[in-house]
């Protein structure tokens, strides 16, 4: 199995109110961390490619959540002499969803692979999966170089405040690259880790946010994604968690 970033189950994981844990909180800060360590990075040159094998395939997969599903899609692919190159995984709701870029060294119709993989499912949890063959161009045209942030915003839930904030952001050529939104009582936390050109003046971004924030009532934040996990890290120093 290739590059997988800190298990997405555990990190996203939630008690049986739905709300977030210390537990995933920690989780997401180890997870960031990873992407800011000294020499990471997502990038892949020549000698160190994207994928093993030449044969390459997206896969997602979404299942009511159950153990052992991770187990079944991994044993399916290793059956076909495949190789896991990237995975990202969550349970939301009660609902488990799964993306994957999975190499063969065989070319396979996409369809005969999502097949081979929903038959892994047992069939009180049947697996809905579908397959395609990733494109080499995936990343699409090159960027401005960009500075990774964190919005955040909390208030009472209404209608649309999920649109406002992407709109805004997507109007800007923003990337938003990683979202979670959480709804508690009548309360709901939004959070997002953004791609921000660099040509774009923070300030000005902040002072529009916050003036959005006011008109839909939250409190909304903008912080360079380093100073989001120094931050998180303060606040989490003193707070041990019991290990399991």
């Amino acid at each position: 199995m290739g590059a997988c970033l800190t298990s997405e189950k555990h990190c996203r994981s939630r008690n049986s109110r739905g709300l977030t844990s210390p537990r995933d909180v920690r989780c997401q800060l180890e997870r960031l961390r990873e992407l800011l360590a000294p020499g990471y990075s997502l990038r892949k040159t020549k000698e160190d490619p994207m994928s093993r094998f030449a044969h390459v395939y997206v896969l997602n997969l979404m299942s009511s959540d159950h153990p052992g599903i991770v187990a079944a899609v991994t044993g399916a692919v290793e059956s076909l002499g495949g190789n896991i190159d990237a995975c990202s995984q969550t349970v939301l709701g009660g609902y488990f969803t799964l993306i994957m870029i999975v190499s063969l060294p065989t070319r396979i119709d996409p369809d005969e692979l999502a097949g081979h993989v929903r038959d892994a499912g047992s069939s009180g949890a049947a697996f809905q999966v579908v397959a395609r063959l990733a494109r080499p161009d995936a990343k699409g045209a090159a960027r401005e170089p960009c500075e990774r942030f964190v919005v955040t915003a909390f208030g009472r839930d209404r209608p649309g405040v999920v649109r406002s904030f992407s709109q805004y952001l997507a109007a800007k050529d923003i990337n938003i690259v990683d979202l979670y939104g959480d709804l508690r009582g009548e309360d709901f936390v939004l959070i997002g880790q953004v791609e921000v050109p660099v040509h774009w003046d923070i300030r000005m971004m902040q002072a529009d946010l916050e003036q959005m924030g006011v008109e839909l009532g939250f409190t909304v934040k903008l912080q360079h994604e380093n100073i989001f996990v120094a931050t998180n890290q303060l606040r989490l120093g003193n707070f041990e968690l019991p290990v399991k």
